[in-house]
Formats: C-alpha cells, sequence, structure tokens
C-alpha cells in the first residue's frame, strides 16, 4: 500500500464559508451551527451583517469579541479557521468580497426551512457559483432565537441556557445586573 502524507491545505485547497447573521448576541444555536461549520469548511467567516437603520444591542466590535471568544472556549483549535466581518451589501456579494463558495444557513424548524429555501433560490439566481448549505440546530437550541434572549433578558430573565458564557456576561454588564 503507497504511504499517504497528510499536509495541509493550500490556498487553492480551502473552503471557505460565509456565515451570515446578526449575531446580537450570539446563541448557542450560532455556535452550535458555527462548529458544524468548522466541520464542512477549512475556513469560516462569520459574517455580521450592519443595518444602518437597525439600534443592536452590541456594537459590531462587540459581537465580534464575543463570537470569538465563545468558540475559543468551546474549540480553542478551531478558532484560527475563523474570522469575523461585518458586511452591510448583498450576502452574495459580501461572501464572493472574501472568496467563499459556501453560504451557511442554520435551521431549527419548518419555518425557517420556508424562508431559507425562498432566500436560497434567490441567492442561487444572483450567484449560481455560490451554494447554500443548510446545517439544522441541534436539539436544544432550536427553540433560540437572539430576539428573544434579548427580550427575556431586558425583562430580567435568566438566558444562561441559551447563551455562551462569555455572552451571558457580556449581557449581564450591559443590562447592569
Amino acid at each position: 500500500m503507497p504511504s499517504i502524507e497528510a499536509r495541509p491545505p493550500s490556498e487553492s485547497d480551502m473552503t471557505i464559508a460565509f456565515y451570515p447573521g446578526s449575531f446580537d448576541p450570539m446563541t448557542n444555536g450560532h455556535l452550535d451551527v458555527l462548529i458544524q461549520a468548522l466541520n464542512v469548511a477549512s475556513k469560516v467567516i462569520v459574517a455580521v451583517g450592519i443595518h444602518p437603520g437597525k439600534a443592536p444591542l452590541f456594537s459590531f466590535d462587540e459581537r465580534a469579541a464575543l463570537i470569538k471568544q465563545a468558540l475559543t472556549e468551546q474549540l480553542p483549535d478551531a478558532a484560527a479557521r475563523m474570522e469575523v466581518v461585518s458586511f452591510d451589501n448583498l450576502v452574495v456579494d459580501a461572501a464572493r468580497q472574501h472568496g467563499a463558495h459556501l453560504l451557511l444557513r442554520g435551521l431549527r424548524d419548518g419555518t425557517d426551512l420556508d424562508y431559507e429555501m425562498q432566500m436560497a433560490g434567490m441567492n442561487r439566481q444572483m450567484a449560481p457559483d455560490i451554494q447554500t448549505v443548510f446545517l439544522p440546530a441541534g436539539t436544544s437550541s432550536r427553540p433560540i432565537t437572539a430576539t428573544l434572549v434579548r427580550q427575556i433578558a431586558a425583562m430580567g430573565g435568566n438566558v444562561d441556557a441559551f447563551v455562551p458564557k462569555a455572552v451571558l456576561e457580556a449581557l449581564n454588564a450591559k443590562l447592569k445586573r
């Protein structure tokens, strides 16, 4: 049997995936999908959408730091294969700008699937060179949304089961608890 050598991927071998969202704040569901994404791609670009008309709870810099910290706490060695960027244009254009050919989307339920299939179809029409890949949320993270986490936290509820430790600490500090 011939000897097979493992070698690190060259730049041309790399599969770059683009994982867009608001991540305001990052939830355990986001982290679950990110970890799955790192099993699919050589590099994952977490793309924080910036919308001028919306006032996020956390700034882009805060979100980027929390995403990096959450992944580092969960999988220290994988953090080097992840980058956080912002974007304010079409997701397919932002993906192309970063050399990504995979667009990653997490699915929690059938409602997500209906919406995401529609978006995937539109993105495919605009950018046939970019493939959308759906990753299912784990059972424990299916009900989690960043919107619900923000609402529960703002009303004094306990969100520690829904967010990574770093995000919980940041939420508590932001809400002065």
